[in-house]
């Protein structure tokens, strides 16, 4: 099966939602969302079993006869980051059908679930346009790409819309959002005019040359790199996290904590590729350092006098940033050790399992008490403690406590800088991953040393997907820590 029919099936899945939600007369939605994650499930399993233009070529067919391939790759990079895409959307649907009752109490006409069903279907649509930029080889087709991202995102943010902080935060991302595409838009055309062509692999080409087009060729890419620095939340382009976090129902915010920032980061190695081994990979990876050092510092020591959950996990998402651009910027591609590309997309991986856990509880904590203020998890270890001990599991790998997937994922970056000789980074990122420690144990100190402000249990059903889902995160997260072969296998051919 060729790999494009993957978004094909997720885009119809979609549309088909739609069409039932608005047909639908039942008084809940939970099967469209049910349904959705089933649909994702398959395309994650057919994701293992499609091929690209090099397989479907030794095979005997004829490739060239299929639309798209001037436009789209699918290698093992590609593989990689449309399973990320899939398992991203397929634990958010999880966490938004635990969450409809709050949705449809601001978002449906008088507390009904009228209408969530269009919120699961745009999941699903987003999932195709992050898939889609997974496997993009031509910058126009990655502009397309990332921009119907974007959009499905302007309503998730703003979807309950009696809320006045959704709708903030869905004004604040869409002005931003809407600046971060200007410089997009306006840094591809200067790297067109410069080489001549949106193709990535002939920009490839184009980039060593020494003329007087390179100065305009960088002055497009620190465009680009300033638009995808937005999408990531690399700082100073960081500033719309927190609000847009914070007032964003909590599926969303584990979405855009994860998918959206795991697309962003799929756009950035695809784009930065052709010049790593140009003339210019000193001054652009050299931006790349600076920008991952002043990101690590604004949301490690941003975090710690935070009082919101949601806002102390907008600024781990920023400092979780800093880390990854550290490993890219390190520009490693080595036969004999792991790439930054490799290193990139392992930490994706475990940033993913913990992100989503962390949101989970979140979540859990809003449905039963109506607070995300860390404060509601007092005494939590008196009140239901097996979540107690998942919470501090979660944390501690977000710390980057040993024989944790975390720590597993932050000693590959510190690798990786020492071996590209970064020593000041390197330093910065230990410094910073330090004051990490603090603002996460202050969580378990809430749990753990502080008395519970309501001394009734918080009642947690072992027989639900949502039980299940948080299970399999926070064994996943123990497991990954001691045995990460399987995510290194899924890498092995990731350049």
């Amino acid at each position: 099966m060729p790999a494009y029919y993957l978004e094909a099936f997720t885009v119809t899945l979609g549309i088909v939602l739609l069409i039932a939600e608005a047909f639908s007369t039942a008084p809940r939605r939970t099967w469209i969302g049910f349904s959705a994650i089933i649909g994702l499930v398959v395309v994650l399993a057919l994701t293992f079993i499609s091929l690209g233009p090099e397989s479907l070529a030794s095979e005997g067919k004829n490739w060239a006869k299929y639309p798209l391939w001037d436009l789209y790759k699918f290698d093992a990079s590609a593989r990689f980051y449309k399973i990320i895409a899939l398992v991203s959307a397929i634990f958010t649907l999880i966490l938004a059908i635990d969450y409809r009752s709050v949705m449809a109490r601001f978002a449906g006409d008088k507390g009904s679930e009228e209408g969530t069903g269009e919120y699961y279907s745009l999941i699903v649509i987003a999932t195709a346009a992050m898939m889609w930029m997974a496997s993009a080889k031509n910058l126009s087709f990655l502009f397309v790409s990332l921009e119907l991202l974007t959009v499905t995102f302007y309503i998730l943010v703003a979807f309950m819309k009696r809320n006045v902080g959704s709708l903030e935060a869905g004004v604040k991302y869409l002005i931003l959002g809407a600046l971060s595409t200007g410089f997009l838009v306006y840094g591809i055309a200067w790297i067109y005019g410069a080489c001549g062509s949106m193709d990535l692999a002939q920009i490839t080409l184009s980039a060593g040359f020494e003329s007087t087009a390179g100065t305009p060729l960088l002055f497009g890419v620190a465009l680009v790199i300033i638009a995808l620095g937005f999408k990531i939340g690399a700082a100073p382009m960081h500033f719309w996290i927190p609000d847009v976090y914070q007032g964003a129902p909590t599926p969303t915010t584990a979405f855009l904590s994860v998918g959206s920032k795991a697309a962003g980061f799929m756009a950035l190695i695809s784009f930065i590729a052709p010049f790593s081994h140009s003339p210019h990979a000193g001054k652009i990876f050299s931006a790349l350092v600076i920008l991952s050092c002043l990101t690590l510092i604004v949301g490690n020591f941003g975090a710690i006098p935070q009082n919101n959950f949601k806002r102390l996990l907008a600024y781990s998402s920023i400092a979780n940033a800093g880390f990854i651009l550290l490993a890219v910027a390190a520009n490693r591609d080595d036969a004999d050790a792991l790439s930054s590309a490799q290193i990139v997309g392992f930490y994706l991986a475990g940033y993913l399992i913990m992100t989503l856990a962390a949101f989970f509880i979140l979540s859990l904590l809003r449905v039963q008490s109506g607070s995300e203020n860390i404060d509601a998890l007092d005494g939590l270890s008196k009140r239901n403690p097996i979540l107690a001990v998942t919470t501090t599991i979660i944390m501690a790998s977000l710390a980057g406590v040993p024989l944790t997937v975390g720590f597993v994922g932050k000693f590959f970056v510190f690798q990786a800088a020492l071996a590209s000789q970064m020593w000041v980074p390197a330093v910065i990122a230990a410094i910073t991953a330090a004051a990490g420690f603090y603002y996460y144990f202050k969580i378990l100190r809430a749990i753990w040393w502080n008395s519970p402000n309501h001394k009734e249990p918080i009642p947690f059903d072992p027989t639900s997907v949502f039980t299940f889902a948080l299970t399999f995160l926070t064994a996943a997260i123990l497991l990954f820590g001691v045995w990460p072969e399987p995510l290194m296998k899924l890498l092995n051919d990731v350049r």
